[in-house]
């Protein structure tokens, strides 16, 4: 629909003709002020804006794309809106792509490779000026080879794909599971899990790739502090792929019977929760009988009794940092890629103990 034939609820929305005619200027020179372009007079613009508002003028988005080049749109695609994580690192890159003049429009991949790709597609047919994306593979950068195709900038936030060679932020992951890992062996655990929904069918391999990087990171730092506090075979108190038998069930048999882990490394918050959860049924106290510490500052962790001790992420950096470096590729930057890696921090609280003489 053109934008002279635009109608809303039956009702002729103004056009730039009816702009014009309001200021007292000529079509052209109305959409040079109203699309910030062109040789146009600070009087002038002011007197445009001015009719523009009286009139409730609204510009016709496509139109503007069509003689700028730009849609002032970013795309943002996430594994999960509802998963905490994704949610402040959306809200972190909208705070700063709205201080910079941008939308941000949003997908969601459900860390599917195959919705992923769709909601690609979907956001380049949107013509947005650029893309953030967390992508659902490491390893697999099919579905993001469009985007660099298009000629639009693209950023990575919280995972890498490294054989693609664009701008990153992510965030301290090896040495968070590492320091995580350490607090337990200190404090005198050997027998420890460490566990994740992240998608894996066999028992992990220190030598296998696994597609998310965050979750490789945190599996790395944790069999390093195992190895280092020479535990053989760290890499048999990995458990991946906790979704398909289900967190609480998993938690469950490692919980109990003669080779029990005595502590837990949680992947994310959630997983943490349904541990927690877990204890609580085979009524196991923690720290007295099991140690729980997990990647995510998540609300629950600080109100539970006991608080359990976390690795809190920048999360909202995380996704500011994205936008930024994202706008400044839009308006041209031909810097090198970087990879930014901001630090985590760890809060403790008294969820970690000694490992209980009974156990």
């Amino acid at each position: 629909m053109s934008e002279e034939a635009a109608a809303t609820n039956g009702r002729r929305e103004s056009t730039v003709a009816d702009v014009a005619s309001e200021a007292g200027v000529s079509k052209a020179t109305a959409a040079r002020a109203l699309g910030d372009y062109g040789a146009v007079s600070d009087a002038v613009r002011d007197r445009v804006v001015a009719a523009a508002d009286r009139l409730g003028y609204r510009p016709n988005a496509l139109a503007r794309t069509m003689s700028t080049g730009r849609s002032n749109t970013i795309g943002i695609v996430v594994g999960d809106i509802e998963n905490m994580f994704f949610a402040k690192a959306t809200r972190g890159a909208a705070d700063v792509a709205n201080d910079a003049g941008f939308d941000l429009i949003l997908s969601n991949s459900d860390e599917d490779g195959a919705v992923e790709a769709k909601a690609i597609g979907v956001q380049l047919a949107k013509r947005v000026d650029g893309l953030l994306v967390a992508a659902a593979s490491s390893i697999e950068s099919a579905n993001l080879r469009p985007v660099i195709d298009s000629g639009r900038p693209l950023v990575l936030f919280d995972r890498a794909v490294p054989e693609l060679g664009v701008d990153t932020v992510i965030a301290a992951n090896r040495s968070g599971a590492r320091d995580l890992t350490r607090l337990l062996v200190e404090a005198g655990h050997r027998r420890i899990a460490f566990v994740s929904t992240l998608a894996h069918p066999t028992a992990f391999q220190r030598s296998e790739l696994l597609y998310s990087s965050p979750v490789a990171e945190r599996v790395e730092g944790f069999t390093d502090a195992l190895a280092a506090a020479g535990v053989s075979r760290p890499e048999a108190f990995v458990h991946l792929n906790a979704r398909a038998e289900g967190v609480e069930v998993l938690a469950r048999r490692l919980l109990t019977g003669s080779d029990a882990v005595t502590a837990v490394v949680a992947s994310d918050s959630l997983v943490a929760l349904g541990v927690f959860r877990a204890a609580r049924e085979l009524g196991l106290q923690i720290p007295r009988e099991l140690s729980l510490v997990a990647f995510d500052n998540a609300d629950w962790t600080q109100v539970a009794t006991p608080g359990i001790t976390v690795m809190a992420q920048p999360i909202h950096e995380i996704g500011a940092e994205a936008a930024r470096l994202l706008i400044r590729r839009i308006r041209g930057s031909k810097e090198p890629a970087t990879t930014l890696v901001l630090d985590q921090h760890l809060i403790v609280r008294e969820s970690v103990a000694a490992p209980s003489r009974d156990r």
